[in-house]
């Protein structure tokens, strides 16, 4: 990434009540860039941490599926906000989906959804598929659910299909998709969110140690970027980046206590996003130190 370009950056994009449309507007404004630098420029460019949040998800998306439209979309997995696949029911039938997914984050705003379905024949071991739909499209509905104290201005959506007609991309879709993604949207979001982190630092004229140990941060992301989803040692290096955020926490509070309320109250009514993920986190840590 040519950091001059987080490093210049001064702006930032007002809250676009329609997320969709933010999103489009914000990739306008940024040309042809690769998903770490959605995730780092975009995120720093965000007016709250819960539009971070949603760039560095829409760039772990692009990683997933590299021709993704340029537009919001969103991945649907969760059943029962579970994504153990042997317990979904959406089902994939000749290119046609029928089922339902539980929470889809910014669902409502999406112009295209990637949906986990089970495809095996019967008898066989459950198996994913993963394929596109669109929301104009006949059998897909979208209904938003009420929003939720932690981002409040990120809405969230359920899915229901009824044998609607879908694209398949290729490959295995848990193997090549969904198992994937938890550790891409981990990468993507934590760069996202400290990229914002290190914008409010930049506006309220936080000390210049704090902001250099931020920028450290994102480099170690640029690099954990680089490795394969599903490469043991990536893991590892992003469990430090995880750790190194957490020790930056108790300095980052004290300094936005100090500055403008409004990020301060953002940042507290947000900031347990990062947290959400915590247990898979220390679970593929502890299997990827055992490794070596």
């Amino acid at each position: 990434m040519p950091w001059q370009t987080l490093l210049n950056r001064r702006d930032r994009l007002p809250a676009y009540p329609d997320l969709g449309e933010g999103f489009v507007t914000l990739l306008q404004q940024l040309g042809n860039v690769t998903p770490f630098e959605l995730a780092v420029v975009g995120g720093r460019m965000m007016a709250t941490p819960g539009l971070a949040f949603l760039v560095g998800y829409q760039a772990a998306l692009r990683m997933l599926w590299p021709s993704a439209p340029p537009s919001l979309g969103a991945l649907c997995a969760t059943e029962q906000r579970s994504l153990r696949v042997a317990s979904m029911q959406t089902r994939l039938r000749d290119l046609r989906l029928s089922g339902q997914k539980d929470f889809v984050t910014a669902g409502d705003a999406a112009d295209w959804l990637l949906v986990a379905a089970r495809c095996e024949q019967p008898g066989e071991n459950p198996r994913l598929s993963l394929a596109v739909v669109y929301p104009d499209e006949p059998g897909v509905r979208v209904e938003k659910l009420p929003a939720i104290p932690l981002m409040p201005d990120i809405s969230h959506g359920r899915l229901f299909l009824d044998n609607a007609l879908c694209e398949l991309l290729a490959g295995d879709g848990w193997d090549a998709y969904v198992k994937p993604f938890r550790t891409l949207e981990d990468i993507y979001v934590l760069s996202a969110m400290t990229a914002w982190l290190y914008g409010v630092g930049q506006d309220s004229d936080w000390p210049q140690s704090l902001q250099l140990r931020l920028l450290a941060l994102l480099a170690g992301c640029a690099e954990v970027s680089r490795q394969a989803p599903g490469n043991q040692a990536g893991h590892v290096l992003l469990g430090g980046l995880f750790a190194q955020f957490e020790g930056l926490k108790a300095e980052v509070n004290k300094a936005l206590v100090e500055g403008p309320p409004e990020w301060a109250a953002m940042w507290q009514r947000d900031q347990a996003v990062m947290d959400l993920a915590a247990g898979a986190r220390v679970k593929r840590l502890a299997k990827a130190l055992a490794a070596y």
